[in-house]
């Protein structure tokens, strides 16, 4: 065990310790933790509204008829679905547009310019390059009357009628599927090309210099107006030679179909799963927080899938809400088994290494006065899925015993737990995850009994 550790110590520290420092991934990082207060907002009136309206449905075949009459008691639910919907609609409808002002600024941030600006920067790189409205041609194959025509082409609807073909040109409507969790890789890459270049120049000097005499705030703000119209002009360059070579298609189409479509569909697998889990883990044991050093992976990946399930459950599909429309879309490819949550519902219960499970353990069967001064001190973090206190107080950093467990433990419920959902077996198997978690960690905590704490556990 201790070659193990030091051959990890030797090879797996120094790469996990560079990639937790490396300062462009610790801005992805932190943009995607900047998000948290709008998408746990927007995921709260989500929820509620699942619980008002879409899950009795399931199970009265007459409830959404009593919404529809919106008398007494559903008159008062309709009232606080309608405010969720205005919460979504500012949250997780623009989820995108958020995180591209919220990686813009942490980018800027890391290279120590205009912060403020550098979101700026990331959020006007967002909006520039999607679609402002639908345009189509069609052949309509009926006799439109010539009273209809005329009132259709004497409007500005953007809609005219010509020789039995329709054709819609509209303008200023911003498509919401450009501005929602669908951007996340266009806003990593577009934006990161706009904010490097806005900070290169920021940091080479290439600004407006402002007399003295100017109040700072505004010489701040001068001192960004070269380097973004720069950045945003390159931008703006890209977009028009992309339009051109690929017939009018947009960057954000082009991205989301052969990036992270891509991306997004590997991310399915249980060997993409169980490798984060694993270096997750990994991570962990050295004493680096796993989930923050693999957040661009988790946040961008199986992130992303998880807010475009929560934006299908929201909006609906096929004609369905809820959960039935996320089955429908899973099933079309639309829609992911798989997601940033699951990780947490399946494996890191208490935080990484099911350690929830692993303070109950302790309470039940160990009879080590340090275990149990730890455990009990761990619990109320842990059910808020905050585990340092046990992580480095039992501790489980660098404790040899400890490591295989730990590791074990999350590979095994996250299997478990992907197996069932990709089966629909999904209802029951939390409870089990952390039954098995449990039998993981029991023998190794029982195993403590028998060492002396003071001769240290290495």
């Amino acid at each position: 065990m201790n070659g193990l550790t030091n051959w990890m110590e030797k090879y797996i520290l120094p790469v996990a310790a560079k990639i937790g420092a490396q300062k462009h991934l610790v801005a992805l990082r932190d943009a995607f933790i900047g998000t948290l207060p709008a998408t746990m907002a927007g995921s709260v009136a989500v929820m509620i509204n699942a619980i008002i309206r879409d899950l009795p449905q399931q199970f009265n075949s007459t409830y959404a008829d009593s919404l529809a009459a919106d008398k007494g008691i559903f008159a008062v639910l309709n009232v606080i679905i309608g405010i969720n919907g205005f919460v979504w609609n500012g949250t997780l409808a623009i989820a995108g547009l958020i995180f591209a002002f919220s990686w813009g600024y942490n980018l800027a941030r890391a290279y120590g310019v205009n912060d403020l600006a550098g979101g700026i920067v990331g959020l006007a790189t967002l909006i520039q390059g999607i679609s402002f409205g639908p345009s189509l041609s069609a052949a309509l194959n009926v006799n439109v009357p010539q009273n209809i025509v005329d009132a259709i082409n004497g409007t500005e609807l953007g809609a005219t009628i010509a020789d039995g073909n329709l054709s819609v040109g509209l303008w200023g409507w911003l498509k919401l599927d450009h501005l929602n969790g669908n951007s996340y890789f266009t806003v990593m890459i577009m934006g990161a090309i706009s904010v490097i270049i806005f900070c290169k120049l920021m940091l080479a000097n290439i600004t407006i210099k402002m007399p003295d005499s100017v109040p700072p705030a505004v010489s701040k703000a001068f001192a960004a107006i070269l380097p973004a119209t720069i950045a945003l002009y390159v931008i703006a360059i890209i977009n028009y030679i992309v339009g051109r070579i690929a017939d009018g298609q947009l960057i954000i189409d082009l991205v989301q179909k052969y990036i992270a479509e891509p991306f997004l569909g590997l991310s399915q697998g249980i060997g993409a799963v169980l490798i984060v889990t694993v270096f997750v883990q990994i991570f962990w044991f050295f004493g680096i927080h796993g989930p923050n050093v693999l957040a661009p992976v988790l946040e961008g990946i199986w992130g992303q899938a998880q807010l475009i399930n929560i934006d299908i459950f929201q909006k609906g599909y096929n004609g369905k809400t809820g959960t039935p429309a996320v089955l429908d879309a899973i099933e079309d490819g639309k829609a992911y088994m798989w997601v940033r949550g699951s990780f947490d519902a399946f494996a890191w219960f208490g935080g990484s290494g099911g350690t929830i499970v692993l303070l109950i353990a302790i309470l039940l069967l160990s009879k080590r006065a340090d275990y149990l001064t730890v455990a009990k001190l761990s619990i109320g973090p842990g059910i808020f899925n905050i585990n340092e206190p046990v992580m480095f107080g039992l501790p489980i950093v660098l404790n040899a015993i400890m490591f295989i467990p730990f590791l074990l433990a999350p590979v095994v419920a996250t299997a478990i737990g992907w197996g069932a959902t990709y089966f629909g077996l999904v209802p029951i198997v939390t409870l089990v995850c952390m039954i098995v978690t449990f039998l993981i960690w029991a023998p190794f905590v029982i195993s403590a009994n028998k060492m002396d704490p003071a001769a240290g556990e290495q």
